[in-house]
């Protein structure tokens, strides 16, 4: 999907595996529990989205913003994350806790210290 606006929408536990997202506007929606492994998302937006257990294992995540977010439980095992966009992610204050699907630690799955 390149483009697409997803404004306010629940998309709660839906399976975005192998999914493409490019140029996305995925501002102030529910994914809690979303599925985006192996999944490409470039250069979209989950800013103000819930994102409580979601799942990145081996996504590639570049230019995309998590600004303002919550990712608390989710699991960025093996995802791919640009420099200036792992810098702000490790920075969310809601990086924490644990996947309850893989059992990965949140913040440590982003490759970011532990505080």
């Amino acid at each position: 999907l390149s483009g697409v606006i997803m404004t306010k929408t629940d998309v709660s536990k839906v399976d975005f595996k192998e999914a493409y997202f490019s140029k996305g506007y995925l501002r102030d929606s529910n994914f809690d529990g979303a599925d985006f492994t192996n999944a490409i998302v470039d250069r979209a937006s989950f800013q103000g989205s819930s994102l409580r257990g979601a799942i990145f294992a081996n996504a590639v995540l570049t230019g995309t913003s998590f600004k303002d977010a919550d990712v608390e439980n989710a699991d960025f095992t093996e995802a791919y994350i640009g420099d200036f966009d792992i810098r702000n992610l490790c920075k969310n204050p809601t990086l924490k806790g644990e996947n309850s699907v893989t059992g990965a630690d949140t913040r440590l799955s982003a490759g970011c210290s532990v505080k």
